[in-house]
């Protein structure tokens, strides 16, 4: 597990800006940090639950990426953009709650001028990677 999390961390560190920035501002720099807080098995076969903090400074985003099931997002603090492929952007404060359907692209930026902080909830099919980057 901390092999995945180390993975996700310089991925998310060194991975190619993302394709949808705004072009008017400053572009946004790829850096954030996932914390995994709980992996547990669920009672369907085959599928588990994790619970991941991700930190993103001003300024930096988490590219574009999917994953093997469904992600719940909740803004803990700060404001995020997200991306979801084939929605137009929308931008979530602390205590606002997004879904992400299984293999959306997607990404997040925040747009604030602090910290921006996100709880992670994935259920997902046990074996696959968490993340897969869309380049």
């Amino acid at each position: 597990m901390k092999t995945v999390a180390v993975a996700a961390v310089v991925a998310f560190t060194f991975a190619a800006p993302c394709s949808h920035a705004h072009p008017a501002q400053p572009r946004p720099q790829p850096g954030s940090h996932r914390t995994d807080l709980s992996r547990n098995d669920l009672s369907i076969p085959g599928w588990e639950a994790l619970q991941v903090r991700v930190d993103i400074p001003p300024g930096k985003f988490a590219p574009d990426h999917r994953h093997p099931g469904e992600e719940i997002i909740y803004v803990i603090e700060g404001t995020i953009e997200y991306r979801l492929e084939g929605k137009p952007p929308v931008r979530l404060k602390a205590g606002d709650v997004l879904f992400v359907p299984r293999g959306v692209v997607h990404s997040a930026t925040n747009v604030g001028t602090t910290n921006a902080a996100e709880l992670g909830t994935y259920v997902v099919e046990k074996g696959k990677p968490l993340v897969e980057w869309v380049k």
